[in-house]
């Protein structure tokens, strides 16, 4: 039997006892669906997408499943523009088909798993639909949650060089508290990729975590190690080390005084199912053209400090280096914030460093920004302006450019309007670059509340990309230019 049949038995055999046992029965969905005009250097300018999913339950049992039409798909990837519409790129199916049991402490899943172990340090699958990122997997997962937690799971996704064929995941976490407020865990997790010579390595990956939890404090320590075999030669041993520490103090010169430090420290820890912290605010590699995992270790620190209701200021600072100390890099973040009924003023000030010796590159990152947010009239009115500069130094040769940006956001009642503008400007020897001859994004977006339970977004414009706040959510975004219309209906 397939599994679309599979799931339209299950499905008739749930709606049949309902009608015995409505009371128990639950049902809810989300359809989201877009049409994209991108202008771009190919000859296929339009995307459609429609995405339905839903979760079907009764009593212990829950089924979900989702219907995905990209006609074509749609790739974030700038060099990767589909320039021929073909029939490879034009696809309707049935995905993300799941069965579940949950009773008492035990939950049993079969089909899209999404899911994490502890901090992730070790094992994290997840979806990213803005860069095109998903490492879910298909598979079986097991879940028992009492005061000894267990997690197990095996399953496939596809291989990142040939997404025809898969590569192989499987492994178990554990966690247990102790007295006085202190957690033990421990994580077991096999990878199986597929290499282009057609035969599968094995990375074995171990971790151990300990967390405590006090009245005036909290830290832990995650220590992970990891085997790479099988591997045509290219074996290697790598590990991982991730700590931190966060301290609640309440002196008499201020409200509640906060002190965090983080530390990490990466050496050939690399696969597709973790998801490491950068241990700094911008969220920084330590160098543009390193993954994080392969070589890196670096320290944080940071300094909240509310010093009234009203009133909240934060200096964070990170350095990370490599094992040879020839790549490094800084990280600072100075923000205060006043929040006086609804008006708020927000101050923040970045500053990003790099170097590569062995590349003799360098460069900085200056990120200052004031927002404004208050009432006006019946409606609500955000104000922000940053203006970024970078400098970079390649042997000689040294390029300045200043990036202005200017955004507002305004809402009432159903409706919410974002504009923004930025623009590229370069700085040579000889001057500023002319103000015609510059790099201009400008975007506005409107969001509608239809009904109650359906959005409906339209986007116009040319954004840059990286991480974006409007209409009060945030999120990071792919570069893009053209026009989105979203409508995004909960039921």
């Amino acid at each position: 039997m397939s599994k679309i049949k599979l799931f339209v038995v299950v499905l008739a055999l749930l709606s049949a006892a309902g009608l015995t046992a409505a009371d128990q029965i639950y049902l809810n969905g989300l359809n989201e669906v877009s049409y994209i005009y991108r202008t771009a250097e190919d000859s296929l300018n339009s995307y459609f997408r429609d995405a339905f999913s839903f979760n079907f339950g009764y009593r212990d049992f829950t089924v979900g499943m989702k219907f995905l039409a990209e006609l074509p798909k749609y790739s974030t990837d700038q060099n990767q523009l589909l320039g021929e519409l073909n029939s490879e790129r034009l696809t309707t199916k049935w995905t993300e088909r799941y069965a579940e049991f949950e009773r008492d402490n035990l939950l049993l899943h079969g089909g899209t798993i999404a899911e994490s172990f502890g901090s992730g340090m070790v094992f994290r699958a997840w979806e990213d639909l803005e860069f095109d990122t998903d490492t879910r997997l298909d598979g079986f997962l097991a879940i028992y949650n009492n005061k000894l937690k267990l997690k197990a799971l095996y399953g496939a996704l596809p291989n990142a060089a040939q997404p025809s064929k898969n590569d192989l995941a499987y492994g178990a976490d554990a966690e247990y508290p102790l007295p006085k407020n202190v957690t033990l865990g421990a994580t077991a997790l096999t990878m199986r990729t597929l290499n282009p010579l057609g035969a599968y390595n094995q990375q074995d990956v171990w971790s151990g975590r300990i967390n405590f939890t006090q009245p005036m404090w909290e830290g832990g320590v995650e220590y992970a190690a990891t085997s790479l075999f099988k591997n045509s030669g290219a074996n290697r041993e790598g590990k991982a080390i991730n700590a931190f520490t966060n301290i609640y103090l309440k002196p008499n010169f201020v409200q509640t005084l906060t002190l965090e430090a983080g530390y990490k420290y990466y050496r050939n820890f690399e696969y597709r199912l973790h998801d490491l912290k950068a241990f700094n605010y911008h969220n920084e590699t330590l160098a543009d053209n390193l993954p994080t995992g392969t070589d890196e270790e670096g320290l944080q620190g940071a300094v909240i400090v509310n010093v009234s209701d009203a009133l909240q200021s934060e200096i964070n600072y990170a350095e990370a280096w490599n094992d040879a100390y020839s790549k490094r890099m800084n990280d600072l973040y100075a923000g205060l914030t006043w929040q006086q009924d609804i008006n708020n003023w927000l101050l923040e000030y970045g500053h990003i460093e790099k170097l590569d010796n062995a590349a003799d590159h360098w460069q900085k990152e200056l990120k200052p920004a004031v927002s404004l947010s208050r009432p006006c009239g019946k409606s609500s009115l955000t104000l922000k302006a940053e203006c970024d500069y970078t400098e970079k130094q390649t042997q000689d040769i040294t390029h300045w450019y200043y990036e202005p940006y200017l955004q507002a956001d305004w809402g009432k009642g159903k409706v919410g309007v974002s504009c923004l503008v930025k623009n590229h400007l370069d700085k040579t020897k000889a001057g500023f670059q002319g103000l015609t001859d510059a790099t201009y994004w400008a975007a506005c977006e409107l969001k509608y509340a239809l009904f109650t339970h359906t959005d409906v977004t339209l986007f116009v414009g040319r954004e840059a990309g990286g991480k974006v706040c409007r209409n009060g959510i945030c999120r990071y975004v792919a570069p893009f230019q053209g026009v989105k219309l979203e409508a995004t209906t909960r039921f």
